[in-house]
């Protein structure tokens, strides 16, 4: 069974893949169904044709990064021309360097404790907690 296809037309899964934001398509797939990637301000299907000039936000780790697409490939090739398929949006890298300042003050003052609470230290918590509510 052969399909019409428009000449440049290019599932949203397979181009979040060659522009090398996920690993696999599979997982790019994957992200898109279970809502962590919008395109143009909406959920989306994984077969939703990608456009030129079109707004996809996505969630990666911590981060939530938006781009903006500049070209279509079907190949994912090397990581310098993936990254001339989109352009990140001046906003979306401000936000993103001010989340990991935050991060980093974060971790800076509330470090992590060396292990896991002994039994006595986690009743102890268990009953600071509950007078505290």
């Amino acid at each position: 069974m052969t399909r019409n296809r428009k000449e440049n037309s290019i599932r949203l899964d397979k181009w979040l893949w060659a522009a090398r934001f996920y690993k696999t398509r599979a997982l790019a797939r994957q992200m898109v169904q279970s809502g962590k990637v919008h395109y143009d301000g909406q959920r989306s299907k994984p077969s939703k044709i990608v456009q030129v000039g079109a707004v996809i936000t996505l969630r990666q780790g911590f981060d939530t990064k938006e781009v903006e697409v500049l070209a279509l490939s079907e190949q994912r090739r090397g990581a310098s021309e993936a990254q001339l398929l989109y352009q990140e949006t001046a906003e979306s890298v401000e936000k993103r360097e001010q989340n990991a300042e935050a991060r980093k003050l974060n971790a800076l003052y509330n470090p992590h404790p060396e292990g896991r609470p002994d039994k006595k230290q986690r009743r102890q918590l268990i009953r600071m907690k509950d007078s505290g509510e």
